[in-house]
């Protein structure tokens, strides 16, 4: 067979269902390869997009997603997409077509030392010179891309490659099971649990995996311990748990964080370099890391004990080996606890218009179903909403604490209707964002023909630089920008448009999209104005306020 064929095949081994991207000519060989397979091309609108989506597949299913691109222009698309998916961890390959690297014409017109782009922002960067290497190099790169920690790999393939003759075959891909973490270590793991008076877990986004969920779940149930997660570790255990403490949406000097220096045992689960650590390390604290790697030591992260293999087997055996004696009970923790939930209210049943971004997180929260997945760009809202929307289920509260590029939330959210098309899913996304990256991908939302809401949080500017321009004491100046209509915008690519006017309109809005087919755009003006109140210093001075609580704020549910 054509060598192009024999790569294809060599996917459809390893398991891949879908292929995102751009084709060109270099790849036109490999494109009618995918025609005649069970994998299924979804053309879009750009290669950054493309990435984003077969990301999301990856971050989903734990299995490789693909992104396909032709060479030059298209290649360097890629690359933020790349980087996305290597720094948040998420198995992904991508394939980029080439000129003839036996004999070429053409100069060097659209040549790019594109694996040498790669190699620094994936785990692995290559260039197919031989038919006969197809088989073993797919085969490494996939298992190479969803070993912990998953992240990104690149094969190129020239177009004079893909057109030769082999007789090999792909080869079937086996799952390999993860090792365990050696006795001695776990041994040391239950006399540190056993031996503190106020242990807390913080959940890392390298702990969020159904099994690890299970296990974690289990281990608080059973012991009490309660936890704390960072943004992309956030529904591994459900967050409406009595032992939930908040998340770590901001840096520093939150409810949360006061909570982890109060503990005298860190359990870091899942601790993922690329997401910075909280301030812990207090006199007296000891820190575990508990992980399938070891740690990367740095000045801000210097754990005592590491426990390094296959985390909800040892999340199984600390369950198994600890006395059942021990169940801690709340203690300092409830009061830090009591204060997040309640600084959570503030704002939240307001009337406000344009809408106060609590009342956004609060309706949120109300509408969407248990396991309805919110897709977060990246903007002044992912804060707000890290911090205080509680997730239910891992993987419904998808957003990028990593690279925290801008434009990838419509693209995730479209990613997640062809895993899950069956979930509720909202795409939640600023004006600056969506014009950036998601109306590009309008077109093929509508043309796959999925079920999506995307609301956009309107405030003709970059709102989360504002917020740090002003935190600064500059002045406002460089951020402002205009918007077309977006209902408008919304009909002209076959979608539908929706723009709330007041603040009881937006969850009615909401709700009644999520039941309607189609994808369909909800512009709701937002008042960033509350962002003052995750200012540094007047919040630190709340929480560390002699132990006094936030001011009364009516009736609202709870965060």
């Amino acid at each position: 067979m054509k060598a192009s064929e024999l790569f294809v095949k060599s996917l459809e081994a390893s398991g891949v269902r879908y292929i995102f991207g751009v084709p060109g000519e270099e790849n036109l060989a490999f494109v009618e390869a995918v025609r005649g397979s069970s994998i299924e091309l979804v053309t879009t609108r750009h290669e950054q997009a493309a990435v984003f989506m077969a990301a999301t597949y990856g971050r989903l299913t734990g299995r490789v997603g693909v992104a396909l691109s032709t060479l030059g222009p298209g290649a360097t698309n890629l690359v933020t997409g790349v980087a996305y998916a290597q720094l948040g961890g998420m198995p992904l390959m991508v394939i980029t077509g080439q000129k003839p690297i036996k004999r070429s014409k053409q100069g060097r017109f659209q040549i790019i030392d594109v694996v040498g782009l790669m190699r620094p922002i994936t785990k692995s960067a290559e260039t197919i010179v031989s038919a006969d290497r197809i088989p073993t190099s797919v085969y490494q790169a996939v298992r190479l891309a969803e070993a912990e920690r998953p992240g990104a790999v690149h094969i190129e393939l020239p177009e004079d490659i893909a057109e030769d003759i082999t007789s090999e075959q792909p080869i079937l891909w086996q799952k390999t099971r993860r090792s365990v973490a050696d006795e001695k270590s776990i041994l040391q793991l239950v006399h540190a649990v056993e031996s503190a008076a106020r242990p807390i877990i913080i959940v890392g986004s390298g702990a969020n995996r159904k099994l690890i969920g299970k296990q974690l779940s289990a281990l608080v149930e059973q012991t009490g311990i309660p936890f704390v997660s960072t943004q992309m570790g956030k529904g591994v255990v459900a967050e409406d748990s009595d032992r939930y403490l908040g998340t770590t949406a901001l840096s520093d000097n939150d409810f949360v964080h006061e909570a982890i220096r109060a503990a005298d045992l860190v359990l870091m689960l899942g601790h993922d370099v690329t997401e910075k650590p909280p301030a812990f390390a207090q006199a007296g604290q000891r820190v575990v890391h508990i992980n399938f790697s070891a740690a990367d030591i740095d000045t801000v992260y210097k754990p005592d004990l590491e426990v390094i293999g296959d985390i909800s087997d040892t999340l199984w055996e600390l369950r198994a080996r600890i006395s059942a004696a021990f169940h801690w009970e709340m203690g300092p923790f409830a009061e830090f606890q009591r204060c997040h939930r309640e600084d959570a209210l503030v704002e939240s049943d307001s009337d406000a218009f344009p809408i106060k971004p609590q009342r956004i997180v609060r309706d949120l929260r109300r509408v969407m179903p248990r396991d309805g997945v919110l897709s977060l760009d990246n903007g002044m809202y992912k804060l707000w909403i890290s911090r205080d929307y509680p997730a239910y289920v891992h993987n419904t509260v998808l957003l990028d604490n990593a690279l925290a590029t801008m434009g990838a939330g419509v693209p995730v959210g479209i990613g997640v209707k062809l895993v899950q098309p069956h979930t509720k899913t909202v795409v939640v996304t600023g004006d600056g964002g969506f014009i950036m990256g998601g109306m590009t991908e309008l077109e093929t939302a509508v043309r796959l023909g999925i079920d999506l809401v995307i609301v956009i949080l309107n405030d003709d500017g970059y709102g989360m630089i504002k917020w740090k321009q002003k935190s600064m004491g500059l002045d406002d100046f460089g951020l402002d920008f205009g918007n077309p209509d977006f209902v408008q915008l919304a009909q002209a690519f076959g979608a539908t448009g929706h723009r709330v006017g007041s603040a009881d309109e937006f969850a009615t809005v909401l709700a009644d999209v999520l039941e309607r087919p189609g994808v369909h755009i909800v512009d709701v003006p937002i008042d960033y104005s509350e962002n003052v109140r995750l200012d540094a210093e007047p919040l630190i001075e709340r929480v560390r306020g002699a132990g006094a609580r936030p001011e009364p704020v009516g009736p609202g549910e709870a965060a």
